[in-house]
């Protein structure tokens, strides 16, 4: 792989993009690429096509990897920099070759080109709080870090046998891939999160370690199958990415029957950087309150917790923001130095954006500082939801916030102000979904005669989200 990509004429600190779901060729290109010292460029196949064109021309990739159900997805884009296209599957009439017979005629010398810690090896994308998404710049030293103290408390081992599910674009199933490479573990890689699959290959492979996201253990356990399952080879399951009700844990631990270990940490921190450790999954016990935290901050990691706006720190119990700092901690945006400087500051803590509070050494996550939706483990932000539905002719106003929704834990809801009477709610959701990935659609819309601002103009997010969440003891779900 290493040598095909050099022969496209790529070398140390290109961008080659892949696009597709999941696969194992997506690991050889991984590592291929990072022999090279070239950057891998995970794209979200869930965006709409506007969204994968803009990702791929802001990398600058150059070749592209593409699952062959993408192929009309690329025939509308208008892509500046890629040059090579390879395809995972049937290329069809459009003349790329497939993956076999792209890397076929290449040597397996190892090329020896000279790699730094420090460089980026991989660029994920998170959507900006401008509307814009940003490429988070991650090092080999940020995963080196993470595999060898962050996900220590996994117990991942060359005996184990890791589930792989989650979509590889996320650090959440990439890295999670990777993690079992790291440890010599068997992986087992399904193509997406299906549910039958995933409880079909529990039982067939002895699968001891996952990882899920919350709204995919609610799915699991809202199928009557799961409860004739038999779970026994598992060791543990690793969950985070959104906040996980109580109720779904409890039932989880139950029907699953492991231990369970909660991680917080986002893109920019390479993924986990606290752990809840399965002791201090305690219900009914006198450490049952630890359930609603997402524990201590992993090896070499510091949490602190300061005020947004004085960035002074706040004592034990006090909310304020959640800051970061240690060797997880993106290298920065690529091309974006001052949404850079605004995260990552020059004594090295990372600003999360996340609202929390210490108590003891745990974390608890309150809200969220930035106006982030976190609907099904996906970062939804407003202003990009907003920014589209501002060009609709018959908007005159639109503000977006996130609801409660026992399915997602989060759902978004546009709030409009009409220029044309005849607009209806599903009209408003048909537009968002022709120009936005289906998970950051709106699920419902709501009129208003005119959105609330502050004298500057922003639009009052708090006083908005506070009739949907009077009832909830934390805002966020």
């Amino acid at each position: 792989m290493a040598n095909a990509l050099l022969a496209e004429g790529m070398g140390p600190h290109d961008r080659v993009a892949y696009l597709g779901k999941n696969l194992p060729e997506y690991f050889v290109y991984l590592m291929g690429g990072a022999k090279i010292n070239a950057v891998s460029v995970a794209v979200n196949w869930r965006l709409a096509v506007p969204e994968m064109e803009y990702i791929l021309n802001n990398s600058e990739a150059k070749v592209l990897l593409v699952g062959d159900e993408f192929l009309e997805h690329l025939s509308q884009m208008n892509l500046e920099h890629i040059h090579r296209v390879i395809v995972l599957g049937d290329p069809g009439e459009t003349g790329h070759s497939t993956f076999d017979q792209w890397i076929a005629d290449q040597p397996d010398t190892d090329p020896m080109l000279e790699v730094s810690p420090q460089d980026t090896c991989y660029q994920l994308y998170t959507s900006g709080t401008t509307g814009l998404p940003k490429g988070v710049e991650l090092t080999h030293d940020n995963f080196m870090a993470c595999l060898s103290g962050g996900l220590a408390m996994v117990a991942l081992a060359e005996s184990s046998v890791n589930l792989v599910c989650m979509p590889l674009f996320h650090i959440s199933g990439s890295g999670w891939g990777v993690a079992g490479m790291y440890f010599g573990a068997h992986s087992v890689l399904l193509r997406d999160v299906d549910l039958d699959m995933i409880l079909d290959a529990i039982v067939q492979h002895a699968i001891t370690h996952s990882l899920f996201v919350p709204a995919v253990l609610q799915f699991l356990l809202s199928l009557p199958k799961t409860r004739k399952t038999d779970f026994s080879s598992l060791k543990s399951i690793t969950y985070g990415a959104s906040p996980i009700t109580e109720a779904v844990l409890l039932d989880a631990m139950d029907v699953f029957g492991c231990d369970f270990i909660h991680v917080y940490g986002l893109t920019e921190s390479t993924g986990a950087i606290t752990a809840l450790a399965p002791e201090d999954h305690d219900p009914g016990g006198p450490r049952a309150h630890l359930l609603r935290s997402c524990g201590k901050a992993v090896a070499n990691h510091e949490l602190a917790i300061f005020d947004a706006e004085t960035l002074e720190p706040v004592p034990d119990g006090e909310v304020g923001e959640i800051w970061i700092r240690g060797p997880q901690i993106m290298r920065g945006y690529w091309n974006n130095v001052e949404a850079t400087r605004e995260s990552i500051r020059e004594d090295g803590w990372f600003r999360s954006g996340d609202a929390g509070y210490m108590q003891e050494g745990y974390l608890f996550i309150h809200d969220r500082v930035k106006d982030m939706i976190i609907s099904g483990g996906e970062n939804v932000y407003p202003a990009e939801i907003e920014n589209v539905l501002m060009k609709h002719e018959d908007i005159a106003d639109a503000a977006v916030i996130g609801v409660p929704s026992e399915r997602w834990g989060e759902t978004v809801k546009a709030i409009v102000t009409k220029a044309d009477d005849s607009l209806t709610e599903r009209s408003v959701i048909e537009y968002c979904r022709a120009n936005l990935a289906g998970y950051k659609c709106p699920t419902s819309v709501d009129w208003m005669d005119t959105i609330p601002r502050n004298p500057s103009g922003k639009i009052l997010k708090v006083e908005l989200r506070k009739p949907y969440w009077k009832d909830k003891d934390r805002q966020v779900s």
